[in-house]
């Protein structure tokens, strides 16, 4: 194979008229499937501790067969792209059509819309240059202040081609860099330590990331993060109004609404939301949108991994439940479209509904306002890590960076925070929201059964009244 094939057929030999005819023949009766293939190269180096640390890069190749009867899926894949494996692949997956007299779902229209450039970014700088590079951040951060302890800098990237080709000979090509600049700080006084950071990325080349304005903000942000939990008291616990940040945040509305709108969970009645077609969710003014539709985007796909165009989708319009996000297999099963949401972490896995660029819309308070609104509460400046359950809708979110609200003023910050709530009942006590909305920096990545994809999530500020707050101190 070439070193950086964008045609996978002409550089795995693969004769497309010969695929075609064995993927036609894999599905006879079915009602619908694909032949996807892929080639990515993926990297990832790793500054920690005054030294490389990590130096990885991976090249991998492969196809994926599905051939889809109702709700039964037969898939096969592999990383031998050839005739012959795609005639093992062909017997495998048609067993789940035989007997079976569908009629094959038409394939998507195609699109001549581009997101994002071909630049492969692993390619740009050579490999010294980028060790170089995440010296210099680590010495950057620790001359900043004394009291820097670990500095932990990376950069990952990668430059995946999909093809995928339906029976009707349909192809469509897909060529998706990805790259991610991050920044992790741990300070310290005496016994006690605390760490911040603060990552950028996207579907560009790692010039756009790497300029020293950038890579410094990334520092200066990730270290002020971690200086401002240093001086932080434990987080009072009780009832309470939380104000919530703009941007990142959006990973509480990614979690604890976004997975339960997504159509197989729908589908099959397992979402919180389900048979809730056309009904009030969420507090007016609650617009919530899935686009993946953003030029340049972590979570932006020029198709889905089906070869359907990515969409704007609107999920909540004005508190009212209005859309799901659909792959082809149950936007069919449902009787509706694909909105162009199909996804897959590799040529290993079957697609199935996954997010894309996930956001709330804005509204029109000033964030100042919202904080004064408050007498005693919580402001959440920053999201970590969340545990959500899809069926209730129930959610437990760890706060990175918060501070107390006295008297409409922002007050002490406070280490040790979770939200705790359900998600539903959470989108109905929105009260106020900003005009400030945002997007994340392009750091998400969104795991569902197995798999794992790049995303993205934002929001503008909004108080939510009445949340329960975990913390170690009383309220």
């Amino acid at each position: 194979m070439t070193e950086h094939p964008t045609d996978l057929f002409a550089a795995t030999g693969l004769d497309p008229d010969a695929a075609r005819r064995i993927l036609a023949d894999a599905l006879t009766g079915a009602d619908d499937g694909e032949l996807y293939l892929e080639y990515s190269q993926a990297e990832v180096l790793a500054f920690d501790n005054g030294r490389l640390k990590t130096a990885t890069y991976d090249t991998s190749q492969g196809f994926g067969m599905r051939s889809v009867v109702g709700e039964a899926v037969g898939y096969a894949h592999a990383d031998d792209i050839s005739e012959s494996a795609l005639k093992r692949a062909a017997d495998a997956v048609s067993a789940v059509s035989r007997g079976h007299s569908g009629i094959i779902a038409a394939s998507p229209m195609p699109t001549n819309r581009r997101l994002y450039g071909d630049i492969n970014p692993l390619g740009e700088q050579d490999f010294a240059d980028k060790v170089a590079l995440l010296s210099q951040i680590d010495a950057y951060a620790r001359a900043k202040d004394p009291r820097v302890k670990q500095v932990t800098a990376s950069l990952a990237g990668s430059w995946k081609v999909v093809e995928i080709l339906r029976a009707d000979g349909t192809r469509v090509r897909d060529i998706r860099p990805l790259v991610r600049v991050n920044v992790a700080v741990v300070v310290g006084d005496g016994d006690r330590q605390e760490g911040g950071s603060h990552g950028e990325g996207g579907r560009l080349g790692y010039e756009t990331f790497i300029t020293t304005e950038r890579w410094q903000h990334s520092v200066d942000e990730a270290l002020r993060q971690a200086l401002v939990n240093l001086d932080a008291v434990p987080a009072p616990a009780g009832t309470m109004d939380v104000v919530i940040g703009p941007g990142w945040n959006g990973v509480l509305l990614h979690e604890a609404v976004g997975h339960g709108l997504e159509g197989d969970f729908n589908r099959k009645k397992t979402s919180a939301f389900a048979g809730l077609m056309g009904e009030m969710v969420a507090s007016k003014g609650v617009t919530i949108v899935d686009d993946g539709t953003i030029a340049d985007r972590r979570g932006s796909l020029s198709v889905d991994d089906e070869g359907t165009a990515s969409n704007c989708t609107t999920l909540i319009e004005d508190g009212r439940l209005v859309g799901y996000m659909q792959d082809r297999q149950n936007a069919r099963l449902m009787g509706v479209k694909s909105t162009g949401n199909g996804r897959r972490q590799s040529y290993a896995h079957a697609p199935m509904p996954r997010m894309t660029n996930t956001y709330m819309l804005g509204g029109d308070k000033e964030p100042g306002e919202i904080i004064a609104s408050v007498k005693n509460g919580l402001y959440a400046a920053a999201m970590g890590g969340g545990q959500v359950d899809i069926v209730s809708g129930k959610f437990v979110f760890n706060l990175t960076e918060a501070y107390l609200i006295k008297d409409g003023k922002l007050g002490s910050p406070v280490k040790g925070a979770m939200l705790i709530g359900n998600g539903p009942d959470a989108l109905t006590r929105v009260k106020m929201i900003g005009n400030d909305m945002s997007l994340d920096p392009g750091i998400g990545t969104c795991g569902k059964s197995g798999q794992g994809v790049p995303v993205g999530v934002g929001q503008p500020s909004m108080r939510i009244d009445a949340m329960t707050v975990g913390g170690t101190a009383t309220s």
